[in-house]
């Protein structure tokens, strides 16, 4: 029955692309309305097959292709969708604080085996900060270069909307990383100053003795799971809500604004494919891995992860892969489930990449100044976010709101986001696999390719 329906659809698409292509080169004269009700129907043989799968990221894919049809055949119509849009965004945004207080005080409080471990442990936070870094850094050139956001044309109210901080001087973009009132930080939308107040929290109360401490870190542990249960259940509004606002933006602005999306996927492709071979690459051939026997082993972790966007999914097939791969357990168990909460160079990667695409859309140009503090955002609120699939959006949409700029661009990001979640999430356990094997092969555990 699915497989009927996959291949119902394909014929649809092929039809209506053949049918297309015959009409306008004169072959067949068909109608508007006739090519647009055989797209209406390849769009709903999709939402057939996405019921009968309850694949949410196959809705998705049929919201964002209802949508941009709605908005091309009956723009008026369209506009008066944003509603959707609005409503998913706002509880997007109100996930952003609770969310990031409680991962970030888990992942440095909730680990009192770092004080234990010592040595390793130095090694592996040191190896994570260094490689997540690098993953900002090329997200941000590869963007810088392609420009992909620069085609889209957002309406002039749009763009007034904005408040770029780009008048304020280096020394007022210093102090507003520093909260004076956290309640203020949060209403602001202050994402830097929440980040830096829970790692400041994080750090006090890791100092507190255990039995003190305890009580705090449970709350924050349940707080976290919390934020990713509501988290999943606001990402079953998003099919709606990627229909409301492909179906406003396509309505503003034609079908032509899908094509920057286009050029967006192929900037992150490109970007993770030279990070994985110019980052991931050398590190493991200077470790002297054996590539063949370390490629085999992750061969069942990054198929899952691939195919649930969830870094969280593939964790155990990835632990126990890397027992059998040679790695101690205690090693396995430090370093991978630590590496989860600060490693996640594809998930940095793309979260640096969107924002800067996000500013080129709005026609906004975010100096050198401004993109290191958006650096620094993006490098300290994206710890401990791999629970849950696609939460990296959350962290986008936040340091957007901390740049102050307009939220059109960040629908139109959504609308391609599952098709970018599940090749991220890939590159998040391959580089978490990498380093568990090079600390093991730094604390003398693993034998090298050569030995």
């Amino acid at each position: 029955m699915k497989n009927r329906l996959l291949l119902a659809f394909l014929l649809a698409c092929a039809a209506a692309g053949a049918l297309a292509l015959a009409s306008h080169s004169g072959i067949a004269h068909l109608s508007a309305a006739s090519l647009g009700a055989i797209r209406w129907l390849a769009i709903l043989l999709l939402a057939i097959y996405a019921t009968v799968r309850r694949s949410l990221t196959l809705w998705i894919l049929t919201g964002l292709l209802a949508g941009a049809e709605l908005g091309y055949d009956a723009p008026s119509t369209a506009v008066k969708c944003q509603i959707f849009g609005s409503i998913f965004l706002r509880l997007i945004k109100v996930i952003i604080a609770p969310l990031l207080f409680g991962t970030l005080v888990v992942g440095i409080a909730g680990h009192s085996e770092l004080k234990k471990v010592g040595r390793m442990a130095v090694k592996a936070l040191i190896y994570f900060e260094v490689v997540s870094t690098i993953a900002l850094i090329i997200g941000l050139i590869a963007i810088n270069v392609s420009r992909a956001g620069v085609g889209v044309h957002l309406p002039a109210e749009t763009n007034q909307q904005a408040l770029p901080s780009s008048t304020q001087p280096t020394s007022q973009l210093i102090l507003n990383i520093f909260p004076e009132n956290i309640a203020k930080s949060v209403a602001d939308g202050q994402v830097l100053q929440v980040v830096v107040f829970s790692i400041l929290f994080a750090i006090g109360l890791a100092l507190v003795k255990e039995p003190k401490r305890r009580p705090m870190v449970a709350f924050a542990e349940s707080l976290s799971e919390v934020m990713f249960k509501f988290t999943n259940l606001v990402m079953y509004t998003a099919p709606l809500g990627v229909f409301g606002a492909i179906a406003y933006t396509t309505g503003h602005l034609g079908l032509s604004v899908m094509f920057p999306l286009l050029k967006l996927l192929a900037t992150l492709y490109v970007a993770l494919i030279a990070f994985a071979l110019l980052v991931l690459l050398p590190i493991a051939l200077m470790a002297r891995i054996p590539l063949g026997k370390f490629l085999r082993a992750i061969a069942e972790p990054t198929t899952i992860a691939f195919g649930t966007s969830s870094s969280e999914a593939a964790l155990p097939s990835a632990m126990e892969q890397l027992e059998k791969f040679g790695v101690p357990r205690g090693i396995v168990a430090f370093v991978m489930p630590t590496g989860y909460s600060f490693n996640l160079a594809g998930s940095s990667l793309y979260e640096s990449l969107a924002v800067i695409f996000m500013a080129q859309a709005a026609g906004i140009h975010l100096g050198f100044g401004q993109q290191f503090v958006l650096l620094m955002t993006l490098l300290l609120s994206s710890k401990g976010t791999a629970g849950v699939a696609r939460a990296g959006l959350v962290i986008v949409l936040a340091a957007a709101v901390s740049m102050h700029l307009p939220m059109e661009p960040f629908y139109l990001l959504f609308g391609v986001d599952a098709l970018m979640d599940m090749v991220r999430t890939v590159v998040n356990v391959v580089g978490n696999c990498l380093a568990t094997v090079v600390v093991a092969r730094w604390e003398g555990e693993v034998p090298a390719a050569n030995d």
